[in-house]
């Protein structure tokens, strides 16, 4: 695993981003939906204590049932600035994966790849750092036009910066709100979206997603109790 360069300012965070960018691989279509194992990473705040938790949980991916979990608990170490989230994120992200007793193959982040303005989001900039293949879907688009995807699960209509598909906004439900599926690294489109579906069975967002936002947010009210 890649150590992770904690930048002093803004100015060198971004040339980190620039550095590592050229790192990530995008001509690899990434593990088959279904198989293996799939973790899910997710963070929470406590801005007023200063105190950072992240859960990384690990699921069967045919039976999405909890296979390890682990968290991990830090400092705000970089300043809030759009753009560049995941040096707020990583450390303590990184440091929730090594915890875990297995391997996390493909993750799912909780946040964007290239569907962010410098082309490197949260997953994207994990993925060059572990090596791992890694999506990522939010909840919500970044800056991107989308159009309205169609009313039923697997609908999606392309995340576009011009003419550029940067991701996609992708019907897991029925009627829901779409989610925000983008390429962080060693994975294609086309199968981070079939991964999203196959973990979305029952609700809007994976269900790794789910696992690690409950577990992230318990832990973060156990560290401050």
């Amino acid at each position: 695993m890649t150590t992770f360069p904690m930048p002093a300012d803004e100015a060198e965070a971004r040339a980190v981003q620039d550095a590592l960018r050229a790192e990530v691989v995008l001509d690899e279509t990434g593990p088959p939906p279904g198989t293996g194992r799939v973790t899910g990473v997710d963070v929470a705040y406590d801005e007023e204590r200063d105190v950072v938790v992240a859960a990384a949980v690990v699921l069967d991916a045919a039976t999405l049932d909890v296979v390890a979990e682990a968290t991990a608990r830090g400092r705000v170490s970089f300043p809030y600035v759009p753009g560049l989230l995941a040096f707020r994120e990583i450390p303590t992200v990184l440091a929730a994966l090594e915890r875990l007793p297995v391997g996390p193959e493909l993750v799912v982040c909780d946040g964007y790849g290239l569907a962010h303005p410098r082309r490197f989001g949260l997953a994207s900039h994990l993925g060059v750092l572990t090596g791992l293949p890694v999506i990522g879907v939010a909840k919500n688009p970044f800056t991107f036009r989308h159009e309205r995807p169609g009313p039923r699960r697997g609908d999606f209509s392309p995340l576009l910066d011009g003419e550029e598909e940067v991701g996609r906004a992708l019907r897991t439900q029925d009627g829901t709100k779409p989610v925000f599926v983008s390429v962080g690294h060693r994975t294609s489109l086309d199968n981070a979206c079939a991964h999203t579906l196959a973990l979305a069975r029952d609700f809007r967002q994976p269900e790794t997603t789910r696992r690690a936002d409950a577990l992230c947010r318990s832990a973060l009210r156990e560290a401050l109790a």
